[in-house]
């Protein structure tokens, strides 16, 4: 008799039925995130220019200069959106220009788009290494630098928009810089920027 009553009970039927809709949710949430799962996207600088650099006046510096970005979404089913994005460079991880804010960009599922931002343009305060080092640098014809962009990245499957996530991306990139040299400057090797979200 206590066999039937245990299996009759409405607890513990209502127990297995919650047992089951948790673990067939969280097998269709798996499935889901291995589908639509987001990868992060890949930046490239491929062209940059030099309109201005004047390092001579200690302790302030002033540069304008324009990198091109080739900026890829490899995922075949998320779209990317950047939020408050923006961009400055540095020199032995020091700021040389100010940080110039993006507008917003809408990256679609599996495209690749280019970005062009003018940087700088003020003067900023750097140490006298840097204006020293950058000085020894240009009159060598190889100069290092790295660009930096920070924002605010979702991902956007179907109707679902996820929340937001930091973005951190550092572009090493080495020119070929004479002093006075204005326009275009060539890229000494073009490698992928590292990507942190």
């Amino acid at each position: 008799m206590s066999k039937d009553k245990h299996s009759n009970d409405p607890r513990r039927a209502a127990c297995t039925a919650i047992t089951i809709f948790l673990l067939l949710a969280g097998v269709t949430l798996l499935v889901l995130w291995l589908v639509y799962r987001p990868h992060k996207p890949r930046f490239t600088v491929i062209g940059a220019a030099i309109y201005g650099l004047n390092a001579t006046t200690p302790p302030l510096m002033s540069t304008t200069m324009q990198f091109s970005v080739l900026i890829k979404n490899p995922n075949r089913r998320v779209s990317i959106y950047y939020d408050r994005l923006s961009a400055f460079v540095s020199y032995r991880n020091q700021a040389i220009t100010p940080q110039v804010l993006l507008p917003p960009l809408h990256q679609g599922k599996h495209t690749a788009v280019s970005v062009s931002p003018v940087i700088g343009g003020t003067a900023v305060p750097v140490s006298v290494e840097v204006s020293n080092g950058l000085v020894v640098d240009e009159a060598y014809g190889v100069v290092g630098l790295r660009l930096i962009f920070q924002g605010k990245v979702r991902w956007k499957a179907g109707a679902i928009k996820t929340a937001h996530y930091g973005l951190y991306v550092k572009c090493d990139v080495l020119m070929g810089l004479k002093k006075g040299l204005v326009g275009p400057v060539p890229l000494l090797g073009v490698t992928p920027c590292d990507v942190d979200v």
